[in-house]
């Protein structure tokens, strides 16, 4: 039998202290910065997918949920790969997973997924993809209306699904909700899922800056023209 036990022993035998003291200041986990208080044991992406891959369909959701509710980053996001896989399991022909409990788990413990990389790499495959396949936009807003700064990403990088399916309308209600956000996060999310708008259609992306480039903060605009001309880029940063 696996259970969470063996997992979490099976990623602290890859610790690597070297590596976790790069990850405590890559990922500002400093007094007063963003991740503060976090703890790390220095896995690679890779080696946390290896154990994902491994162990994702040998547990239940309501151990998996323990490893998401761990103190350290590596096995939370360690969690969260394999409630992606396992939600993306759900929604095969075969079926047999209830993606709706995925779902209701992954909102019910957002203050663990509590860094921009752990939000970024799983909440547009489960709550992007949820919302959009079932018509429940509704939870994206109280992500948006939370004032918490993680729920407040996980809405905002969550439109990636809806934006890859030509559905633009959520990422341009959120850029001008976070207009006047204090959090550079927040700003980056945007003007990121803005750029992603821009990619699948350039002219709502100009439609949109025409009207609010001269609001939008700095970061946001930046990020949001990186795939624009040169020439384009300069018109709205002199703006």
């Amino acid at each position: 039998m696996v259970g969470v036990k063996k997992v979490v022993g099976e990623i602290m035998s890859m610790e690597d202290k070297e590596s976790a003291v790069y990850q405590l200041r890559f990922f500002k986990c400093g007094k007063g910065e963003y991740g503060e208080g976090d703890l790390f044991l220095g896995l690679s992406v890779p080696q946390i997918k290896s154990v994902s891959k491994k162990y994702y369909n040998a547990l239940t959701l309501s151990e998996i949920e323990k490893l998401l509710q761990n103190k350290y980053h590596d096995i939370r996001s360690c969690a969260l790969d394999m409630l992606v896989r396992r939600f993306e399991k759900g929604l095969s022909p075969r079926k047999g997973i209830d993606t709706e409990k995925i779902f209701k788990l992954y909102l019910k413990n957002t203050a663990y997924i509590n860094n921009w990389d752990l939000v970024d790499v799983s909440c547009y495959k489960i709550v992007g993809r949820y919302v959009y396949e079932n018509k429940r936009c509704g939870a994206l807003d109280k992500l948006a209306n939370s004032g918490h700064l993680w729920s407040e990403r996980i809405a905002i990088v969550s439109t990636m699904y809806l934006i890859k399916r030509g559905e633009f309308s959520k990422i341009k209600e959120f850029a001008v909700k976070f207009l006047n956000h204090k959090h550079d996060l927040i700003h980056k999310a945007v003007g990121w899922l803005l750029r992603e708008m821009g990619k699948k259609d350039e002219a709502e992306l100009c439609k949109f800056l025409d009207k609010y480039a001269n609001k939008l903060p700095r970061t946001a605009l930046r990020y949001s023209l990186e795939k624009l001309t040169p020439k384009q880029r300069k018109h709205y940063m002199a703006r």
